[in-house]
């Protein structure tokens, strides 16, 4: 029967010729890849061929949605989420400075510890340092009389930065010297009816020598020049002698020059020294120190043999007392003979005086060696500008702490620049 052989037939003479040629060119891989390609745009709705192809629901989606963008869009945090864990592991350090800025000025305080000690190192640094600047004190005398001549203040603060530059680090000032004050005194006013000594000055040279002095990081001692002893030439000598102030007898420590000496037995010689030294360490509160030299002393020559030893170490006793008491922060110092010499020929104890520093003269050049077995064991020593050839061996001495420098000339500029000489050759 014919409908019988037609249902024996492959039923490919329904198949539009078109398709058949389109699958035999593409062969299985192309068949395959059929979804890549929208090819339900080639071919009639109504064939139904959808059904024959792979994977046809997600075909059905694709074409609704725009892989092209909705792709790569899900491949970047896919993409980069590895990255970090890569970077992230090995340099974590690296990824905190460069993600949170604000953490970045964390490091910068450490940067800052290590770059500000440099440039306070090399002061201090016992490598850098010559021999000459480990010594303690690097000091110069000044007499009262460097500040006469009405002095102005630029001419004071030039002086300072001058000694300044040929490496002296502090300045000994005389304040004081042959009865009378460098300054305005309210104490001398009420003694004698005159405020101080008749030398010309500005009033507050004293303040600007130690304002600039610490500035340059120097220090500023007020020397006591002469003592407890004054000349022809004090104006006070003739209220002295007629007050009954001085010791009978001639002081001829020194040859050529005759002094004569106030006795501070006498209560009233005592206390205007002791009201001198209180008002003075009030009147510059600032100063570093006080020093008094072997002025302070009764020569063993002077008449009568008597011994002044325990009454003069009571009145320096309290003298300094009365200094401390006034300015707890002031040194209370002295230059003075090595302590066998002080006690037997000057009637000075001053082991006894309970004294902040103690710097030994040498100015006796022919005792020299004797002399610096004592200045090693105390503050330091201080010679004369003639005996600068012996600073070499000062400065490369380490037991001698401190060098005090005395211009016997009278020229202390001049003496200053031949230390500087000194030190620059001994380096």
């Amino acid at each position: 029967m014919p409908a019988k052989k037609e249902n024996n037939g492959c039923g490919c003479g329904s198949i539009p010729i078109s398709l058949i040629i389109v699958l035999l060119g593409l062969g299985y891989g192309g068949f395959t890849q059929l979804k890549n390609v929208n090819i339900s745009q080639i071919l009639p709705d109504n064939l139904g061929i959808e059904k024959f192809l792979p994977n046809n629901q997600q075909n059905n989606q694709q074409p609704s949605t725009p892989n092209l963008t909705s792709a790569p869009t899900q491949r970047v945090p896919v993409a980069n989420s590895p990255i970090p864990r890569v970077i992230s592991t090995p340099t974590p350090t690296t990824n905190r400075q460069v993600s949170s800025s604000p953490v970045t000025p964390k490091p910068s305080p450490t940067t800052n510890r290590q770059v500000s000690p440099s440039p306070v190192t090399p002061k201090p640094s016992p490598s850098i340092q010559t021999a000459w600047e480990k010594k303690q004190i690097r000091g110069i005398y000044l007499s009262r009389y460097q500040a006469t001549n009405n002095a102005d203040e630029q001419t004071i603060r030039n002086r300072v930065r001058y000694y300044r530059s040929q490496g002296i680090n502090t300045i000994i000032h005389g304040v004081w010297g042959n009865g009378c004050t460098m300054y305005n005194s309210d104490v001398m006013q009420q003694t004698f009816g005159y405020k101080s000594c008749p030398n010309q000055f500005r009033e507050k040279w004293l303040d600007w020598l130690i304002d600039e002095a610490h500035k340059q990081g120097m220090q500023v001692h007020a020397y006591f020049e002469k003592g407890i002893k004054i000349d022809k030439n004090s104006p006070i000598f003739d209220e002295a002698i007629s007050r009954r102030w001085i010791v009978p007898g001639v002081d001829k420590t020194y040859p050529g020059i005759e002094h004569y000496v106030l006795d501070v037995e006498l209560p009233e010689v005592a206390n205007l020294f002791k009201k001198i030294s209180v008002e003075f360490v009030k009147k510059y509160p600032t100063i570093d120190a006080v020093q008094w030299d072997d002025y302070l002393g009764y020569h063993a020559d002077l008449p009568g043999k008597v011994d002044r030893t325990t009454r003069l170490t009571n009145f320096v006793r309290q003298m300094r007392d009365e200094i401390k008491k006034a300015n707890p922060n002031v040194s209370f110092d002295i230059c003075h003979h090595n302590p066998y010499w002080g006690k037997r020929y000057f009637a000075a104890d001053w082991e006894n005086w309970n004294v902040d520093r103690v710097f030994i003269q040498t100015y006796n050049d022919a005792n020299f060696n004797e002399e610096l077995v004592y200045a090693e064991k105390y503050e330091g020593v201080a010679i004369s500008d003639n005996q600068l050839y012996r600073l070499k061996e000062l400065i490369n001495n380490t037991k001698i702490k401190s060098v005090l420098v005395f211009p016997s000339s009278g020229k202390p500029e001049e003496t200053a620049a031949r230390v500087k000489q000194l030190i620059e050759i001994s380096n």
